[in-house]
């Protein structure tokens, strides 16, 4: 006897009908695919026209940079090309070990935007790496109003194959209250030109910043879903020292987001993007050394990503349970696949009472079985 089989079994014996209802949760059996190692470079501020509100890119990449965008030119020339000796090091080092080709990553700043003479030695770096068998490829971070066609294309021939595109949002009130300096049009502009140079297409996300509501958020997974977004990338706002942002705290013009705001609506883009299959590839910032102390306000978590998906799941059964699932009419049980397992009860258990409310009366994991739910 199977365990669906079982527990209809026992569903009889309780009085209940054994009604077995099959989930459409493939996305729940998608393993997460064996990432290549990524070696980063970071240029904070690097080639950037205006200083966002929100952005400390010395704390978040771990790294101090210009935080003055019209610094001496020699002074920034200097520094990428040490950063570009020590990438170039580790690469040599990675394959003399013999570990596999790496994909090379600049991120910070704005790549396509960098003064040509740091641009020219970050692409002689690439190329070098990929004809010595060091890298497979490189990818970088820009902004959506720095690329056009003829940048994208020597990017591609100097190996690239990933180009990550700060859009933070498509909508255009939230754009100009962080002083973007461009508009929903322009990113999706952009996101076009990327996927017409035969670049993959990352979308970063910033929810919760100036400006920004759970409704733009819920528009704007779509929207770069459908500008062609092949991976996501989710940024909570946070308020950052010595940032923009952190002097609008201050004034009481700036509030961020509530946690748990944050965290539904970020279950409910999760959701969407992961029945689209496109990974979600990041969820808040990394941890790089500095960051908590430099953090002054905003939805921080360091399990924001297990609980969004634990949401996100909850979010899934309640549409199918229907309308009345603030009521159930009956009680259930669940039949998941393993890789649930890890995320379906939250943190510490936050989401028991919710389930429990829900109707769920035991849940099972087992790779062998389909999602399932039985009405007990």
């Amino acid at each position: 006897m199977d365990m669906t089989q079982n527990i209809a079994q026992r569903s009889s014996q309780t009085g209940g009908k054994g009604r077995v209802v099959s989930l459409d949760f493939a996305w729940l059996r998608r393993s997460a695919a064996q990432r290549q190692a990524v070696v980063p470079v970071f240029l904070p501020f690097r080639g950037c026209p205006v200083r966002c509100v929100f952005c400390a890119q010395d704390v978040q990449t771990g790294i101090g940079g210009c935080q003055n965008p019209d610094r001496a030119e020699s002074s920034r020339a200097a520094s990428v090309e040490g950063l570009l000796l020590a990438a170039r090091e580790n690469l040599r080092l990675r394959h003399e070990s013999g570990q596999a080709a790496a994909e090379l990553a600049f991120y910070g700043g704005t790549f396509t935007a960098l003064p040509e003479e740091d641009l020219s030695a970050c692409l002689d770096l690439a190329c070098e790496a990929q004809e010595k068998g060091w890298i497979s490829s490189f990818r970088c971070s820009t902004r959506p109003d720095r690329v056009d066609a003829p940048i994208l294309e020597r990017l591609r021939a100097a190996g690239c194959g990933v180009v990550e595109l700060g859009v933070q949002s498509f909508a255009d009130s939230a754009l100009a209250a962080s002083r973007r300096g461009y508009t929903g049009g322009t990113a999706q502009a952009a996101c076009a030109l990327v996927r017409a140079a035969n670049l993959k297409l990352v979308v970063q996300l910033l929810p919760g910043m100036p400006g920004h509501s759970a409704q733009f958020f819920r528009d704007d997974v779509p929207t770069a879903l459908a500008a062609g977004a092949q991976m996501l990338r989710f940024y909570p706002c946070l308020v950052l020292e010595d940032t923009g942002l952190a002097a609008m705290w201050r004034e009481g013009s700036y509030k961020p987001w509530p946690l748990e705001d944050t965290l539904e609506s970020l279950a409910h883009g999760w959701l969407m993007a992961a029945r689209a299959n496109v990974p979600v590839i990041r969820m808040g910032l990394a941890p790089e050394p500095g960051l908590e102390s430099a953090v002054l306000a905003g939805p921080v978590d360091r399990e924001l990503g297990g609980r969004v998906k634990g949401r996100a799941l909850l979010l899934a059964v309640r549409e199918v349970l229907g309308e009345g699932a603030a009521t159930p009419a009956a009680q259930f049980d669940l039949l998941l696949p393993r890789a649930a397992q890890g995320f379906f009860w939250g943190a510490k258990g936050e989401l028991r009472a919710r389930w429990a409310a829900l109707g769920l009366r035991t849940v099972f994991f087992d790779d062998k079985i389909s999602p399932q739910l039985v009405f007990i």
